[in-house]
């Protein structure tokens, strides 16, 4: 498999795709003026304890207050301890939550952060086993202030979600300052190399004190590469703990790398063939950092410098004006329906043009196969997350369903974001998760239709006709007046001339009075006014 990283980098944006086979994948925004927090280290302040959902709201500088669940408070006991238990280095597969690793609740994935899942993100484990339940009130108060980290940035209406357990990515290692635990992917090659880095990270830790992971690109680097990432992060933390200690809540302790740098950080691996950026400071930028941590991969690094602009030659741009349709074409004819609602995302699979040729259920086969291919790639590249349901065409046979079932479950595995499937139902329904790692596309590249707020409809001209006859009716009539007058939309002037011109008539008729139309482009297509004269 082909992979890429394309990058077209302006003074007010970034843009980055990650093609797979020449496939759009993923798309990544840096918008200058709105660039995101995740990951970010703030001092807070709390502003509101709430007992009965066990989480408060810390006031950090951010539009909306951000939430802090009771399970990621650092207790003083655990801040101020001078020792830590000593634990064993856990191995892991990447993409699962070190959280329940730690805590003993085997290997279920949650998506593990900028390390091994989402760009940018942030891994936050809380291995704390507190010996009883320890409610909110008993650890925070209101005007209190803390440090904490954003795990998840703020989508939709919904605002940061923080934690008190830091965790700093570097490019062989996250560093997490208060958490005493190793743990090394599963992924890397050989139990022996596995072992050669649990033997290094164990004698390079200072003391004994704070946690690490080894992520996966870390197969074959040398002590010294990992004693160089080491004291990098521990620079990060030092600054911020000196930082704490002089500035007045809220406030910004720690700002994550820009999108650039954390794409070569955690994008830039082994699996990826080409890296192909269209700025030249950017370029050398790339190459210095790469050059300075991972010079092997200096080769991979091309600058575009031909003048047709590099998103429009890789076809990116096209793709990206598709991935705002509601209609999603197959090659074969048939397509997919992607409606999305504050909770939900429904997706209908329609066999459209395409008849097949050995007969239904094979067509249908055929159809549902392209289509959770299709489906899985939808997921990543429009950032869909939360509860989804795919309507399945129907299948007849159960080993049609097995197979279309095993396909997405393929299709999915690729994806860095958390996701879980259930099988398909009798009626042909998959229900899934995915978990929402940042704003959705649509959220990013555009906003709410100002005629129908988003909601996809507007009432028809014919609807609004009939409603200005009802009020028309409604009206007391002076002796005096003698029009009627009816301002509104060129559309609705339009469908009161022509397809009601009877009824208008009719209407005069009976309110004994002349009716005059007048267009006003400026109105709403819902809007009118009706007036006498």
């Amino acid at each position: 498999m082909s992979n890429e990283i394309i990058i077209n980098a302006s003074p007010e944006e970034t843009r980055i795709a990650l093609l797979e086979n020449k496939v759009l994948t993923e798309l990544y925004f840096d918008r200058k003026r709105d660039r995101g927090i995740l990951g970010n280290v703030y001092k807070g302040v709390v502003e509101k304890v709430l007992p009965g959902m066990q989480a408060a709201f810390v006031d950090i500088k951010t539009e909306k207050a951000a939430f802090l669940y009771v399970d990621d408070i650092v207790t003083e006991k655990e801040k101020n301890a001078t020792e830590m238990e000593e634990v064993e280095p856990v191995e892991f597969e990447e993409g699962v939550d070190e959280k329940k690793i730690v805590e003993g609740e085997g290997e279920e994935a949650e998506a593990l952060g900028p390390s091994d899942a989402k760009l940018g993100d942030v891994s936050i484990v809380n291995p704390s086993k507190r010996g009883s339940h320890v409610g909110i009130e008993g650890l925070l108060k209101a005007g209190q202030e803390i440090v904490v980290q954003v795990s998840k940035g703020p989508i939709g209406t919904k605002g940061p979600r923080i934690t008190g357990f830091v965790s700093l990515p570097g490019r062989f290692l996250v560093y997490m300052p208060l958490v005493n635990h190793l743990g090394i992917s599963r992924r890397i090659g050989t139990d022996e190399e596995r072992r050669r880095l649990k033997e290094m990270i164990v004698r390079l830790r200072k003391g004994g004190r704070g946690g690490y992971i080894v992520r996966t690109v870390s197969e074959g680097i040398t002590e010294k590469e990992l004693q160089n990432d080491m004291a990098f992060l521990d620079v990060v933390w030092d600054n911020i703990l000196k930082k704490q200690s002089g500035t007045k809540a809220p406030a910004l302790l720690h700002a994550d790398l820009d999108l650039i740098f954390r794409t070569v950080r955690d994008l830039f691996t082994k699996e990826i063939d080409r890296l192909v950026i269209d700025s030249k400071p950017e370029y050398d930028r790339i190459k210095e950092i790469v050059g300075a941590s991972f010079p092997e991969f200096l080769s991979r690094i091309e600058l575009w410098e031909s003048k047709e602009p590099i998103f429009e030659a890789y076809g990116i741009e096209t793709e990206m004006t598709k991935a705002r349709n509601r209609r999603v074409w197959l090659k074969s004819g048939g397509y997919l329906v992607i409606d999305r609602t504050e909770a939900l995302t429904v997706i209908d699979v329609n066999t459209g043009r395409f008849v097949g040729k050995a007969g239904l259920e094979e067509t249908i086969l055929k159809t549902n196969m392209e289509a959770v291919k299709e489906t899985a790639r939808q997921l990543r590249l429009r950032n869909i997350g939360g509860i989804i349901v795919i309507d399945l065409i129907d299948m007849e046979r159960e080993k049609n369903r097995e197979k279309v079932f095993r396909a997405l479950s393929e299709a999915v595995s690729r994806d860095k974001a958390k996701t879980r499937l259930t099988k398909i139902s009798d009626l042909g329904l998959v229900e899934m998760s995915r978990e929402r790692t940042q704003e959705a596309l649509t959220r990013i590249l555009s906003d709410p239709c100002p005629y129908c707020e988003g909601s996809g409809h507007t009432r028809s001209p014919t609807t609004i006709c009939y409603e200005i006859f009802r009020e028309i009716r409604k009206m007391t009539p002076r002796a005096k007046d003698k029009k009627i007058v009816i301002a509104a939309h060129p559309a609705v002037v339009g469908h009161l001339y022509d397809r009601e011109r009877q009824a208008m008539e009719a209407l005069e008729k009976v309110q004994n009075k002349k009716i005059v139309l007048q267009v006003d482009a400026n109105f709403h297509i819902e809007q009118y006014d009706i007036y006498m004269l």
